[in-house]
């Protein structure tokens, strides 16, 4: 088989694959979504971007944080107004607690969806969901000043239990550390913000000493996209994360899944394996390389061929010195030379041979200095006379000659 049929097979594979692989993604519709984090960089229906680009209209300074909370208030710079954790898969560590607990006695906010990673418990509430299916799975909310039309919740808030095994259950996660830190957080005043229909509360605000606060919203429903798309919940929500101070609101991406020690090369690899379309990037690379592999290795003996030897530069220079002897080369030369003296003059145009010789008279009468005088004859007798190949070398003696009369070089004041 030869290399262009090699080729051609390949290139028709190639594109096969990728007709294929555009038929199927086609047919199969979108991805399913299935991504139910509460995220401000997850932009599907369980997201939570619409919040974040609501309020980067408006004006109010945000930012992610994808590190964790070991210095939320200790990092005087990079210090936030406000906290935003919305239901976060990962929980936070005592020491992170502690952080919270400090930044809320210095004044700082904190907005807290469900759970908050361990912030609900902390502050003294837990969170209840209905588990009885033969009535119906959400509660409905007695609506707040305003006119507002809210959408029922899946679940309340409620004082946490107090029974000997959940304690013992806490103890074993490290409860002792976080109960010392928690239970000097002591609130001044508590905002019932949402209540349901039979006045257990569903959105809290619990106020404290040096003008810290924390709200708790029992259900994370109320900060996703396809809730904020269908209903009236933004003009509820967002006055609770506007930052009561001057400052940035800060939104907690670090236990929902989003850290930075995740490196570039390990999430492409994921992305390579766990996609369909990186797994047909890996296919065309392999087949790639298979053609690669098919084109650089020869089958079978070499091909007998002509030997072709190339001249060597000293062979072209003897037949270029050939050729222009049995074509009359030097009186060319010669010709070009005296042409090249009449454009250094300013004359342009190409003359004849006849006509070279009437100028270079002309040129003889005009030049002011006898050895220019003689260049000129000497010239003349160069091109008037037959002659060897020396000609060439003596017309540009001549040439040169000549022009120094007519442009003397120039010298120094002080010579």
């Amino acid at each position: 088989m030869s290399r262009q049929a090699e080729i051609g097979l390949v290139l028709l594979l190639v594109v096969a694959l990728a007709l294929a692989v555009w038929a199927g993604r086609r047919a199969g519709g979108p991805p399913p979504v299935i991504d139910d984090r509460a995220s401000t960089l997850v932009s599907g229906p369980d997201g939570s971007r619409a919040l974040y680009d609501v309020l980067v209209r408006l004006g109010v300074p945000v930012e992610r944080r994808r590190t964790p909370l070991f210095d939320l208030a200790t990092d005087a710079e990079r210090r936030p107004a406000a906290l935003a954790v919305l239901d976060p898969p990962q929980a936070l560590v005592s020491a992170e607690l502690a952080q919270v607990v400090r930044f809320v006695k210095e004044g700082g906010a904190v907005v807290a969806a469900n759970t908050g990673g361990g912030i609900t418990r902390c502050v003294g509430w837990d969170v209840a969901y209905r588990f009885d299916f033969t009535q119906t799975d959400s509660f409905r909310v007695v609506e707040p000043e305003g006119n507002l039309v809210l959408p029922a919740v899946t679940n309340y808030l409620r004082p946490p239990s107090t029974r000997k095994g959940e304690r013992d259950a806490r103890r074993l996660r490290g409860g002792d550390i976080e109960d010392s830190q928690c239970e000097t957080l002591l609130p001044l005043a508590q905002d019932t913000l949402l209540r349901l229909a039979d006045g257990r509360p569903a959105a809290v605000r619990l106020r404290y000493r040096g003008g810290g606060s924390v709200t708790l919203v029992a259900d994370a429903g109320y900060f996703r996209n396809r809730t904020w798309r269908e209903t009236t919940v933004p003009e509820f929500v967002t006055p609770l994360l506007v930052p009561p101070r001057r400052g940035r609101l800060a939104w907690d991406e670090y236990h929902q899944g989003f850290g930075r020690s995740a490196s570039l090369p390990r999430e492409l690899v994921g992305w390579l394996l766990r996609a369909p379309g990186g797994w047909a990037l890996l296919q065309l690379v392999a087949v790639l390389l298979i053609a690669l592999a098919l084109i650089g290795v020869r089958f079978g003996p070499a091909r007998a061929v002509i030997e072709r030897r190339r001249r060597s530069p000293i062979e072209h220079l003897e037949a270029l010195a050939a050729g222009l002897e049995g074509a009359a080369g030097v009186d060319t030369s010669v010709a070009l030379t005296v042409s090249s003296l009449r454009r250094r003059l300013g004359r342009t145009g190409v003359l004849a041979p006849g006509e070279q010789r009437s100028w270079l008279s002309t040129l003889e009468l005009a030049l002011p200095t006898a050895a220019g005088r003689n260049a000129v004859r000497r010239l003349q007798r160069i091109l008037n006379q037959p002659g060897g190949p020396e000609r060439a070398l003596a017309a540009a003696q001549a040439v040169e000659d000549v022009w120094t009369e007519l442009r003397p070089p120039k010298t120094h004041a002080g010579s």
